[in-house]
Order: C-alpha cells, then structure tokens, then sequence
C-alpha cells in the first residue's frame, strides 16, 4: 500500500491504495465522491472525465499513484457553494442536454475544459471535442445546445430535438 496525497474539489486529502488503484476507484471508493462515474473502465465512454491540474482526463485511465500531489476538480466541486448549478450545469437542464444521466458528469467536465480552452466554440468544434464522450439516450443535439448556452451564445434558433 502506498500513501497518496491530493488536493481534490479545493480540499486536501490523502489515502492509502494500491499500486493498481485507478483514479477513479480512489475518488470512488475512498472518498465516495461517486459523481465520477465509470462505465467501460477502457477510457473509451468518457462517464469519469475529470480535471488533473486543470486537464480533462478520463480518469479510469489514470492511476491514482500518478495524481499524488496533483489538484483533482470534479463533478461535485462544480456547483457554486450554496449548492446552486454552475453555468454548464444550468445549461444542461434548461436545454435538456441530458436523459438517464449517466454520461452527464463527464460530459459536463468535458464541457468545462473545452469552454475553458475555447470560450465561444462552434456546434462542429462542441462535436468535436466530445467524440471521447458516449451518451447513448440524447443523440448528443442537447448537449450541444447546453455548450453552446453556457458559452454565452445565442440557441433560440436552434430547434429541440
């Protein structure tokens, strides 16, 4: 067993794990941050996207030995304070970017790093950016609407689907 120390959601924390102890299984099991969710355990659906010092990674894909010491965001650390739903967050439920809800956090956290990188992206450069992220209800047009709310941009031409 190794110690592992890192800041995660603004807060230190630290543990003991297994060398073979993914990211994800630590923010899981060790700290019940179960928002992060793991759906292949292949990094090919994009359920765990977190944030590793301020990098989206796929953290079922990531051991948690490689994140000692790092900051880990995720998605319970998005809402502001008093609880109330960040920007992207609101975007999804008001542009109803979201059915079963599964893929919900990681897309979200996909959707932070991209805003982050990109402010004001294109519908092309949103579909773009989430090709590492399943969704298998919404056929993603939502999605795309609640991204492109949340940057700021005008969707009321875009119809609901």
């Amino acid at each position: 067993m190794t110690q592992v120390t890192m800041t995660v959601n603004g807060r230190s924390v630290s543990g003991e794990v297994e060398g073979r102890t993914l990211l994800s299984g630590f923010l899981r099991d060790h700290l019940s941050l179960t928002g992060t969710h793991v759906g292949c355990d292949t990094a090919q659906c994009g359920a765990c996207v977190v944030h590793v010092n301020g990098a989206a990674v796929k953290s079922c894909n990531m051991l948690a030995l490689e994140a000692d010491g790092s900051e880990v965001a995720t998605i319970e650390g998005q809402a502001a304070e008093d609880g109330s739903l960040n920007v992207i967050q609101q975007a999804f439920q008001d542009h109803h970017g979201l059915q079963c809800g599964f893929c919900t956090p990681g897309m979200v956290m996909s959707a932070a790093a991209l805003l982050k990188e990109n402010p004001r992206p294109s519908e092309a450069e949103i579909r773009k950016y989430l090709e590492g992220n399943l969704c298998r209800c919404t056929g993603y047009h939502n999605i795309v609407k609640a991204i492109m709310a949340a940057s700021g941009q005008d969707v009321s031409g875009i119809a609901a689907e």
